[in-house]
């Protein structure tokens, strides 16, 4: 062990020394004994930085590779066209839809029923009766005798039938409209009876407020692919599996379903990224970094499992169909072990095969599956992620250093206190020194008569 020497010149000099520097320095040689474990939480937390990196693109491949390995997701997503859009208009077209083309023809569109009563051209009018709707009698008192109090009243009531009042340039009328649409509304709406009448601040005399018929109430006539459907409104769902779409106008119009080639490309995309990305973690921890030092995961078990698993999952996995290797889907490996997507190849692949695309993502024992079974054991997941017992076994080392770290911190505080006290003392005796000579000298003179100053 290094020694530290005490620098203070002559004996009876009364210079002392610098107690502040010599604790400092024989502090720094007991705290030696903290470099290696520094060194070594340092490294480990190098590590953590790059597990952390790796864990999150993992991550990141596990979800790309989930959206083409669900059975509801890209690949079970279509696009949809209507050939007459003054006619038919798609709404949408969801994973149950079957690529294809349909023909409808509109014969006539679904209405809705409605009523209104006469003009009522005052606006002091007072209304007075009852109506009933849907075997419910409103009688009409002070609380809901105008047209708006009335029409709040009937909506209050959920009645099946939308109340609102009309007004206009020659006055206001109430409107009652079914809240069901076509014939099974007309029903409801001839049904309504009522005895309304109404007096003005210039007319005292009650005038009767009769209703009238609107609009009748019917279905929508159509054909899809031959079949004559009726319905209650005009956005049709069920005609086509998986596909909503509205009647604008008679008339007839081709809808297109088509599987959705871009967003599965896409997808793949992603999945490429995502791959490439966690190989590239992997690549930039072999050998040295800028400094000539290995980089914190260079020979690292850990990064070599998950490069292994992910190789083999790439040739592994059963085929579906024509289906048989990932190079089908436009995808090669390079020299570094990363991708690369041919968006042709794939595009081709999906207008010829894509039933068995999908299955060579997404049956049991596929290459989908496969990659996705490698996946969830490599990640950060608990309590078996691979990446997750690197982290949790770095965790551990670096508590332990900690404490080691903790507990000499506390050992060289207490030695500081007590090499202080001692160094102080001992500064104060050397500094002490030059007058304890004096007063001795004195002494010998006083006794001997001797004046040591003129020899």
């Amino acid at each position: 062990m290094a020694t530290v020497g005490l620098n203070f010149g002559s004996a009876t000099s009364g210079t002392g020394f610098d107690v502040s520097t010599t604790v400092s320095s024989i502090l720094a040689i007991q705290g030696a004994i903290e470099t290696p474990w520094k060194n070594q939480l340092a490294t480990l937390q190098a590590q953590d930085t790059v597990l952390t990196t790796l864990g999150t693109d993992l991550s990141t491949l596990t979800t790309s590779i989930q959206s083409l390995t669900d059975i509801t997701g890209v690949l079970a997503s279509k696009q949809g066209s209507s050939s007459n859009t003054n006619v038919v208009a798609l709404a949408s077209a969801d994973a149950t839809a079957t690529a294809g083309s349909h023909t409808v023809v509109v014969n006539s569109l679904a209405t809705t029923a409605s009523e209104y009563s006469d003009l009522v051209t005052d606006s002091s009018a007072v209304l007075s009766g009852s109506i009933t709707i849907a075997g419910t009698t409103i009688t009409i008192g002070s609380s809901n005798n105008t047209l708006a109090s009335l029409a709040a009243s009937i909506n209050a009531a959920d009645l099946g039938v939308n109340a609102s009042v009309i007004t206009d340039s020659t006055g206001s009328r109430l409107s009652l409209v079914s809240s069901t649409g076509g014939s099974a509304g007309q029903s409801l709406i001839s049904g309504i009876s009522g005895s309304l009448t109404y007096t003005t601040t210039s007319n005292t005399t009650p005038a009767t407020l009769d209703l009238n018929a609107g609009q009748t109430g019917v279905n929508a006539s159509l054909t899809v692919d031959g079949v004559n459907i009726s319905s209650a409104t005009n956005t049709i769902t069920g005609a086509i599996p998986g596909v909503t779409f509205q009647a604008l106008a008679t008339g007839s119009s081709q809808i297109a379903i088509a599987n959705d080639n871009s967003s599965v490309e896409s997808a793949v995309s992603s999945f490429v990224t995502a791959y490439n990305a966690v190989i590239k973690d992997i690549n930039g921890q072999e050998g040295n970094d800028a400094t000539g030092a290995a980089e914190p995961l260079y020979g690292s078990p850990t990064l070599a499992t998950v490069q292994s698993q992910l190789q083999s999952a790439l040739s592994g996995g059963g085929g579906s169909g024509s289906i048989t290797s990932i190079a089908q889907l436009g995808l090669s490996v390079n020299n570094d072990g990363t991708l690369t997507l041919n968006n042709a190849t794939l595009d081709t692949t999906l207008n010829t095969s894509y039933s068995d695309v999908a299955g060579f993502l997404q049956n049991s024992g596929s290459f989908g599956q496969t990659v996705s079974s490698a996946l969830n054991n490599l990640g950060t997941q608990a309590p078996d992620g691979l990446v997750y017992l690197a982290q949790q076994q770095n965790t551990s080392e670096e508590a332990s250093l900690n404490a080691s770290i903790t507990k000499e911190d506390a050992v060289l505080a207490t030695q500081k206190i007590s090499l202080t006290n001692e160094l102080n003392t001992a500064n104060q005796i050397l500094q002490s020194i030059p007058s304890q000579l004096n007063e001795i000298n004195e002494i010998y003179s006083a006794v001997t008569g001797y004046n040591n100053q003129n020899g």
